[in-house]
């Protein structure tokens, strides 16, 4: 393989690049999931001295749920990037590691228990695994290049 071929396989982001997306999808995606239960679950209460009770509840869920979610995220993919440089390969151990340690250490700290840090590590470790063992992908590359524009001449504009 030369090297504009190898130029498809490699990654441009860097180990803290993909942490830090990976933080603020996470941060998205938790915000949003807040706001989803807050709405389903968050009956709002009449508070003495606070103006708009249902609105501060729900933007403290929101928050709540987009931090921990951000927390998972960066230590999940900072975990998975280290494993994958320290080990140098890429396969379903560099994400089983990842989630372990992100499920025991965010999780279980908010959990306050050992246990609870166990089974959540191992519940995403196993999912991790699953998928990155099941292929699961959202991008399949199949070797074309697709351009904006076509190279080749139409017939009928040459007339």
């Amino acid at each position: 393989m030369d090297a504009t071929d190898r130029r498809y396989f490699e990654e441009e982001d860097s180990s803290l690049t993909k942490t830090m997306k990976g933080a603020a999808t996470g941060l998205a995606a938790g915000t949003i999931w807040g706001t989803i239960v807050a709405t389903w679950l968050d009956v709002p209460r009449v508070e003495r001295n606070v103006a708009l009770p249902g609105l501060i509840r729900t933007l403290k869920m929101m928050g709540n749920h987009g931090l921990t979610f951000a927390a998972i995220g960066g230590v999940y993919i900072g975990v998975e990037q280290l494993t994958q440089n320290y080990r140098q390969k890429r396969d379903f151990v560099n994400g089983a590691v990842g989630g372990f340690v992100a499920g025991a250490a965010i999780l279980g700290f908010k959990g306050k228990s050992i246990s609870t840090a166990i089974s959540a590590g191992a519940a995403l470790a196993a999912t991790s695994a699953a998928i990155d063992v099941g292929g699961q992908t959202t991008r399949v590359d199949t070797g074309k290049e697709y351009y904006p524009y076509t190279t080749k001449k139409r017939a009928d504009a040459a007339n």
